[in-house]
């Protein structure tokens, strides 16, 4: 099974009041999008595709840019163009994650990649709870996910349950949202 990474890094990270964009916010010496690529890099992917939009961010060459025009119309569109770009690359599933989750390490990226093909969606959990990220997504389900709104697959996940397997991984899906959540991680 040939599986993309898609690393979402579009939006616009409106309840960011810093002086630059989230993701381009220093944390532990690097950009908050920078730790995130990183950790997907580190996984193993046969593509890394980052889906771009509000930011300019400098990739490497080793990635494939998928820059999405409509990123203020929310995650849907943005989730689009990451799969649109994973289905030109040849993928039979594309396992998706947050630009700013950069605690998610490559062990879990690389464990929601290589988890048995059971069901058509595999979602991390940390700690016994769902992450719900990042997520495999099999190419069967694509046609059945959002196309409009701030929303990913999550509403997949909540109707059909049966579809769902989960696996376990290390690391944390906080998020960097504000310059509390930047200032908090910065501490530790």
């Amino acid at each position: 099974m040939r599986t993309v990474a898609v690393l979402l890094a579009a939006g616009g990270g409106s309840r960011y009041r810093g002086p630059t964009h989230k993701l381009l916010a220093v944390l532990h010496g690097l950009p908050v999008w920078q730790h995130a690529l990183q950790h997907v890099l580190g996984a193993g992917f046969d593509a890394v595709v980052v889906v771009t939009g509000a930011a300019p961010l400098p990739l490497p060459p080793n990635v494939v840019e998928a820059h999405n025009p409509l990123w203020a119309t929310g995650q849907a569109s943005s989730l689009r163009t990451g799969i649109e770009e994973a289905d030109a690359l040849g993928a039979d599933a594309v396992v998706v994650g947050l630009a700013d989750q950069p605690f998610v390490p490559a062990s879990a990226w690389e464990a929601v990649r290589q988890a048995p093909a059971e069901h058509p969606i595999v979602i991390a959990t940390y700690g016994g709870h769902p992450g719900p990220n990042p997520v495999r997504l099999g190419r069967d389900v694509w046609p059945l996910l959002p196309t409009s709104g701030d929303v990913g697959a999550r509403d997949l996940i909540r109707t059909h349950p049966e579809w769902v397997s989960h696996i376990a991984c290390l690391g944390s899906v906080a998020d960097i949202d504000t310059l509390e959540d930047l200032e908090r991680w910065k501490s530790c």
